[in-house]
Parts: C-alpha cells; structure tokens; sequence
C-alpha cells in the first residue's frame, strides 16, 4: 500500500490525538478516579498506535502501545493514578509529540526512549513509583430530581422491558452553546439510539425537538441491554455534544391512574436511579465541524494544504495591485461606464478579500492547547500550585501571525509562573490562596487581537528592577527616582535584562522578554506591562488581524510616496514654521498640551531636494506607540488606501524605518514608514 499520499493526514490527525490525550491527562490529575477520562485517553492512544503501525513508524507504534498499557491498567483498577505515573505518561506525551513532529520535518518518527518505556514498564508490572497520592475531591451526594413523569402505560413498558433483561435510563444531553443547528444533533444522536434500543419518551416533545423549540439541553428516556458507559460514550461521538449523563431508572407500576386534568396539577412518583451518574466533556477540536442537514448529516469540511492559501493570498494581493491601477485610470479617463465598472469591481473584490482572509484565520486555540501542560510542568519543577484559566482561545488570528506567536507567549507565561506567582508559604503568608493563578485570555477589538497575560503573583520588583537598570548603565539614580511603575516596568524588556537570582532552565539567563518584544513589533504589534506591587502583573500584546493587507496614509516627499500604517496614525494636521519649538536640541511641538517631537522623514530617508523647501507651513502625521508620541513631517498627505505589504528582499536587510514596500496603482513602489522604529 502506498502510504505517502496519507502523510499529512497521519501527522494532522496525530496531533489532535496527542493533544486530546494531554488535556485528558490534565483533566484525570484533577479526578484520578474518573475512569471516563481514562477511556478517553486509552481511546486516543489506541487510534494514535493503530495509525502509526500502518505508516510502519514502529519506534512511534511501540512507545504508544506500552502507553497503552499503562493506561488499560489503570482502566481495568489494577493501579491507582498519581503524580509520579501521570509524569511518566505525560513524558511519553512529549516524545510521542517529538516523534510526530521530526515525521512532519522529513524525518523517521525515531528517538531513544528506553527510559520512559523501562518507567512505564516497571508501572505495567506494578513496582512501587507511587509515593505522591493525588488528592481526590470528597464526592458530593446529589440527588437528581427526573425531569421525565413517566405516565402508567410507559411505566408498564419499563417495568415489562426489565423482566426481558432490558434497562431504562434518563439520558441528560447537554448541547455547546455555540452549535448552529441543533435539530441536526438532534436527529443523529436518536439515530445512535435507535440502534442500540428504544426511545420511550422525549422533553421537550420530538415535535419540539425538530424544531429547536429548546435551549441547548434535552432528555429522554430509553431501554436498551447497553450498559451506561458505552451509552454515554457513543452519543458523545457526535460533533458538538458538551456533555452527556446517563442515568439508569427503575420502573413506577404502582402509580395511581387519574383523570387528565389532576396528572397536571398532581406531581407523580419520582424514578429512583438505581447506578451511578456517567458524565464526561469531549475534547475541544480547533476545527468546528460545519452544521449539516439532519437528513444527512455530512461533514461539510476539508482540508486544504496551506501552499495553496498561500498562492490564493499571492494572486489575491496581484488582484489589489490590478485594482489600485485601474482606478488610477478612471480618475484619468473620467469615463462614466469604465468608473462604475471600476466601482463595482472594487466591492466584489471587497467581498472576495474577506472571504480570502476568512480562509486564512485560525483559532489562537491551536497556540494556546499546549500551556496547560507546560504551566503543569512548571509548577512541579518549581514547587508552586499555579493554574492556568484560558479565556476567549476561539479567537481567531491570521495563520502567518499564528506561526511567529507560540514562542513570546510561551517566554511570558514561563515568566509569569517564575517570577510572578509566589511560592504557597509566601502566598499564605500575604493573605492570598495557596493556588496562584495564571489567565490567558485573547479577543477581538477593531482590526486587532489583543492578546493578554495575567497572574496574581508579587507584580514588578520596583527596588530590583531599578538596581539591575543602574548597575547595568540603562538608567542614572537621578533619572531612576522620577520614573513610574509602568517606566520601570519596561526595563525588564531591555536586551539581557534578568532578575533572576539563580540560573535554572526556566529564567535567569538574559534571554527571554527582549525577544518578546522584538517579535511582537517585526509582527506590527505592541505590548505593555501593567504591574502592581503585591497583586500582580498584566501582559498586553495587541496584534494586527492579518500582515499581508493593510490600511495606510500616503504621504509625500519631493515626489516620493511613502506608506504610513493606519494603526499607528492618530490624527493628521498641519502646522505653522512659527508653531515649531526647540526643547534639548529636538524640534517639537505642542499637540493638545504634550510636547511632542518632530521627525522630518526628509531628513531619516535623505531624500534630495531640488530647491529648498520655502512654505511656511508643514504637513505632519502624529504616530503612538504605546504613550509614546511623534510627529512625522511630510510635503503632503495623498489619501487613504489599502496596500500588498511586500518584503524589501534578502538583499534590502535591516533598512532603518522601513518595514517593507508597495506597488502602487500608478505603477510606482511606495516604502512602508515603520513608526515603532522612528519612535525608538
């Protein structure tokens, strides 16, 4: 069998597996003797060894199976979970996620993993590495009133149903919020059942049902010979299910016949379950499946490799260029058909560039899926309690900016969980819980994703930071007494900068937030610190949509155009010689009540004159990054348009100012000004 042809399927779909096994795995720390999950994770690895077996990646296959192991005897109660095992299947995890990884770059999917597979077979075989118990939560008894009154004739089928070796359950199915159609789910999950035995009852009504005349939950009642976990199990196979509970009954046949109108007014005998309540959540996949028709209900997805998206997004940003061009020559023509044409064309265009950049867009959830169990890791390593809350991870970013993220955000929550959060005896001492806690959260606002970081750890060490600044040379002690907190704070940031006080594998080695920030603005982006001593600190990055389209003013200079970014511009104005000031040898001006300076972009790009420029009167374009001002002085200002963002080359490295270029629609190339570096 030719098996190529499937390799990027095997590695997508073996990284979802993997994935949903460290989430499990997350999740059976916290209940250790939830069986459920485990299943879950056996499930995962199963599929994963299956796969890996086919393709003939046997080093991947084999380690899987003697996960399996593990896993199947912890299923089966022949070993408890703990810290230590979960360690050593949470070590598998990352070298399974290695192997996979080296079989994507090209490689043999091969790596020396004798001493995680003699850990799990020592606890296959049962010897003692279990000396940390985990701590299980005190279970609460709750008795779960029946929603479904059952009337005689249906308790007579239920009460004849179990002499003939059949169970009735109440199934409890509990809908994402965020399911489109519901009547669809609906109708699979009675499809599942009746394979498996007979639907009795249903609330509200199927009528109801059909037409999504509820919320997002529903019950039924049910005989079936299957037991209550593979029940569970098989309805949670269907896309968009949050949770499904499924709770075996016993029949009422003693209850009281009476006339219609007292059933409504009279409460009936309630069922008494009689087994254990099984309730698990699914794992959250990064791609929603497309809601599908209940008569058929068909995945409406594919994949596409992502060399194609990017030839679309190159063809598409031609088309831009094209559309720039031909309303040049509109203007020029000024023929009414060819205008309205232009006209019309543009706002198709429009249209197709959403839904090109649509295509492009992926959750932050692809990113964010792997700091649970980095911010785990960490916590044992460093003997702190920390958890990790991710907010808003559906949020969606463009791929290229996607790729360039994983890294920053993984050097600023390692920097939260170390420096941050406090140990549990200082935390306990400051009055604060012993669990410190970690937020990730992202969301939308205007043409930017913002992504933050925050932790309620000790915030920013005022007295160190300014100690490590001075010795360091990047302030004097005069300067330093006069700063802020948010000045301060942005000293960690400096190249180099460490406060760490012992070097270890997790801080202390000079590298880490300058390349951060460095990062984040080569990504048109910006971040802030918010700190406050004793509660904690904030880590904002707001991020651009998407790097290939953008929005900008034209300027120009002597016949030059230049790009100026739209995120950047506050407001345009123009100004007087006379209103020009002197303050410590730099030329600035008074803009509603700040002293800000001026660059003269003439002067930064050297563009020659050919006469001196004798007008009284300046155009000026006034910049942010972040509280920082500039007033960036043209010759005029040309108009608002969208350009290609196009990269000056390997040959045009490290231009000062300039980010990249553009082609025009009169056939000429405009540079793109880079304002955060003309702000430096």
């Amino acid at each position: 069998m030719e098996v190529n042809q499937y390799l990027e399927m095997f590695i997508d779909e073996s990284k979802e597996h993997l994935q949903a096994c460290s989430e499990h795995l997350l999740e059976l720390e916290k209940n250790p003797r939830d069986l459920a999950i485990v299943s879950e994770i056996f499930r995962s690895a199963h599929t994963l060894k299956g796969m890996s077996a086919t393709m003939g990646y046997e080093d991947l296959a084999d380690l899987t199976h003697k996960m399996e192991n593990v896993l199947d005897a912890i299923r089966n109660a022949k070993i408890d979970v703990t810290a230590e095992i979960l360690d050593v299947v949470f070590e598998s995890v990352d070298h399974l996620e290695e192997m996979v990884n080296d079989v994507a770059n090209g490689g043999d999917g091969k790596r020396d993993v004798s001493e995680t597979v003699a850990k799990l077979n020592r606890i296959e075989a049962g010897e003692d590495i279990q000396t940390t118990a985990l701590p299980v939560a005190t279970p609460t008894v709750e008795t779960v009133a029946s929603t479904l009154n059952f009337d005689t004739f249906e308790n007579t089928v239920i009460a004849q149903s179990a002499e003939q070796g059949f169970q009735a359950y109440e199934i409890y199915v509990t809908l994402r919020e965020d399911c489109l159609l519901k009547a669809a789910r609906v109708f699979m999950i009675f499809e599942i059942l009746e394979k498996l035995g007979e639907v009795i009852k249903a609330v509200p009504s199927v009528d109801q049902l059909e037409e999504e005349q509820f919320d997002s939950e529903f019950q039924i009642g049910f005989i079936s010979k299957e037991d209550a976990t593979s029940l569970q199990q098989q309805l949670m196979k269907v896309s968009e299910v949050a949770a499904v509970r499924v709770q075996a009954i016993e029949a009422n046949v003693e209850q009281t016949v009476v006339e219609e109108s007292v059933v409504e007014a009279v409460q009936p005998v309630q069922p008494v379950p009689t087994v254990e309540t099984v309730e698990v959540a699914p794992v959250q996949k990064s791609e929603k499946a497309a809601p599908a028709k209940a008569q058929a209900a068909t995945s409406k997805t594919i994949r596409v490799n992502i060399e194609r998206l990017d030839i679309l997004m190159n063809l598409f940003e031609e088309l831009v260029i094209d559309r720039g061009r031909l309303q040049s020559i509109a203007a020029d023509v000024n023929h009414m058909e060819l205008t309205e044409t232009v006209e019309r064309m543009s706002r198709t265009m429009g249209d197709l560039q959403t839904i090109v950049l649509t295509m492009r867009m992926v959750p932050v959830e692809t990113v964010f899926n792997r700091f649970p169990k980095m911010v785990r890791q960490l916590s044992r390593d460093l003997n702190k309690k920390i958890r990790l809350d991710i907010i808003g991870a559906e949020t969606e970013l463009d791929r290229t900016v996607i790729d360039e993220i994983g890294d920053p955000l993984v050097h600023l929550i390692r920097n939260s969980v170390d420096h941050g959060i406090e140990s549990p005896a200082e935390r306990v001492a400051k009055g604060k819980p012993e669990e410190g806690v970690v937020q990730l959260r992202a969301f939308h606002s205007g043409n930017h994703v913002f992504i933050e970081i925050e932790d309620d750890g000790a915030g920013v060490n005022r007295e160190k930071v300014l100690k490590k600044a001075i010795s360091r040379g990047l302030v004097t002690p005069e300067v330093a007494a006069t700063l802020s907190d948010k000045q301060v704070a942005e000293f960690i940031m400096a190249p180099g900068f460490s406060t760490a006080d012992v070097i270890s594998d997790v801080s202390g080695r000079g590298v880490g937030l300058d390349v951060v920030k460095t990062t984040i603005e080569s990504l048109g982006g910006q971040i802030s610190i918010d700190s406050t001593p004793g509660s904690g600190s904030i880590f904002s990055i707001q991020l651009p949509l998407t790097l290939s389209i953008i929005s900008v003013m034209l300027v120009e200079i002597e016949q030059e155009s230049y790009a100026i970014p739209l995120s950047s511009i506050i407001e345009t104005s123009i100004i007087r010689t006379s209103d020009i000031l002197n303050a410590h040898n730099q030329k600035v001006i008074d803009f509603r009540g700040k002293v800000v300076p001026l660059v003269f972009l003439e002067e930064i790009f050297e563009v020659p004159r050919a006469e001196p420029k004798t007008d009284d009167f300046h155009s000026v374009v006034i910049v942010r990054k972040n509280d920082k001002l500039a007033g960036l002085v043209v010759d005029s200002f040309i108009g608002q348009q969208e350009i290609v963002l196009k990269s000056l080359g390997n040959y045009l490295t490290n231009i000062f100012a300039i980010s990249g270029a553009t082609i025009l629609g009169n056939g000429k190339v405009a540079l793109i000004v880079d304002c955060n570096a003309l702000i430096k």
